[in-house]
């Protein structure tokens, strides 16, 4: 069931931009997910890929009802008339093979390009297709993947220690993958790479997903935005009816802590420090 919505907490936007749900995985937080679908609103959706987790359904399978009513959160906020693109990321890449096909109102596109409420042209994509590690060595990849649910799982046990102790939250995984990806300056790579995408395709930014670290900030003057995931970080980017963008990040059953990002014209924007996971 699809939790309620607290009275007086309901928000609307001109678009959402969700990714990295990892549906079909232990480690999803689906809960969370229900209670912000339930409390936010938008007139575009785009799933900015990985929403399914292909990868681990093959190996084990794994759909909860919670995982159930996601998708099914999603359909009916289609059937109510909100627009919505998914965009396939390496982990639901079986969706890449229906490009313009409708399933039950969600339309599929390889990429596409978002025009926001002020002019700006946003190009959507995941963003696997410039990690080289997914691109030219899918067994590393696959390695690193489970690697990355051994993670989660310390995770659990680690932060239930240090509840018993009165310590907050802290991720060990989050904390491994940036050390290990900053040593061999991945994610800063990754950034560079979508950035001169988006500038080859004569966009003005890029919305993507995949790296779970949500962001909005700039790249050679180019907007840089990244979503984030729904397994730590619990976040999502909103577009306002102005077009300014908004860094979501969902902290409880009853509580939104937007971190505001008002996003002025590209050539006078500084650079923005990440804004924490919850």
């Amino acid at each position: 069931m699809t939790p309620t919505t607290p009275p007086g907490s309901h928000r609307h936007f001109r678009t959402l931009f969700i990714s990295d749900v990892h549906l079909g995985s232990k480690a999803a937080q689906a809960e969370p997910l229900l209670a912000f679908l339930a409390s936010h609103d938008a007139e575009k959706i785009y799933l900015v890929g990985d929403i399914v987790d292909g990868w681990r359904l093959k190996r084990a399978w794994h759909w909860p009802q919670s995982h159930n009513d996601v998708v099914q959160a999603f359909l009916r906020k289609a059937r109510k008339g909100t627009q919505i693109i998914y965009v396939p990321g390496n982990h639901d890449e079986f969706l890449r093979g229906f490009p313009g096909q409708h399933f039950g109102g969600i339309e599929v596109r390889l990429t596409d390009v978002h025009e926001t409420a002020d002019g700006r042209r946003l190009l959507v994509m995941h963003g696997d297709e410039f990690d080289v590690v997914v691109r030219n060595a899918r067994l590393i990849a696959y390695l690193g993947d489970w690697a990355y649910d051994a993670a989660i799982a310390i995770n659990l046990v680690f932060n239930q220690l240090r509840r018993r102790f009165g310590f907050g939250y802290w991720s060990f995984s989050s904390w491994a993958k940036l050390k290990v990806k900053n040593a061999v300056s991945f994610i800063g790579a990754f950034e560079t790479a979508l950035a001169s995408e988006a500038e080859r395709m004569g966009c003005d930014g890029v919305v993507c997903g995949h790296i779970h670290h949500p962001q909005i900030a700039q790249r050679a003057g180019i907007l840089y935005v990244n979503s984030g995931d729904w397994v730590e970080s619990c976040s999502a980017i909103a577009e306002r009816n102005d077009g300014s963008l908004e860094l979501l990040t969902w902290t409880g059953a009853q509580a939104t802590v937007p971190h505001l990002v008002e996003v002025p014209q590209l050539q006078d924007a500084p650079a923005l420090e990440p804004a924490k996971a919850a």
